[in-house]
């Protein structure tokens, strides 16, 4: 998960790309939302021996339920 130091607002995506690299793709504005949201900070990691686990702990993290444990383990 990133955390815009621009507006707060977060970013969570899955890569199999090392976090750090991922996250200097993003703070270079990679896409559209990055670009409009960057700078960003490195808030949480997590890693999954298959692509098809970590979309499915990226679809449950950006849902309500993902997002109040978000809030609740990364209390800023």
């Amino acid at each position: 998960m990133l955390r815009s130091l621009k507006n707060g607002k977060r970013y969570i995506g899955s890569t199999e790309k090392d976090p750090k690299e991922r996250l200097r793709e993003h703070n270079r504005g990679s896409n559209r939302w990055t670009r409009y949201n960057k700078p960003f900070k490195l808030v949480y990691v997590e890693s999954f021996s298959s692509r098809t686990e970590a979309r499915k702990r990226e679809n449950f993290l950006k849902s309500g339920q993902g997002r109040k444990w978000l809030d609740e383990q990364n209390q800023e």
